[in-house]
């Protein structure tokens, strides 16, 4: 059986965010929320996939991962910044 659509299962948050924020803006606030979950997700499994090279840290793979997702967000978050810059430059005094 098929994941159901991004669209499907997320329906209720993008409606909210999308009129809060507007279409694209709003569509990249759920991106953020749903990197944020998968990024405590990994959290947790890394707690109990351990390293046998580094001792109390994370196994490699959840290390990348965590990286690779923290990245993500930070890009977005870049994305809604120049938006947010450029709804403020447009905005009449």
């Amino acid at each position: 059986m098929p994941e159901p659509s991004a669209f499907t299962q997320y329906k209720d948050e993008l409606e909210r965010s999308e009129f809060r924020y507007g279409q694209e803006a709003g569509r990249l606030a759920v991106v953020l929320d749903v990197l944020t979950d998968a990024l405590v997700l990994v959290g947790q499994h890394g707690v109990y996939c351990q390293s046998a090279r580094q001792p109390g840290k994370p196994a490699m793979d959840i290390q990348l991962i965590s990286t690779g997702i923290l990245h993500a967000k930070e890009l977005v978050a870049s994305i809604l910044e120049l938006k947010r810059r450029g709804d403020a430059a447009e905005a009449p005094l």
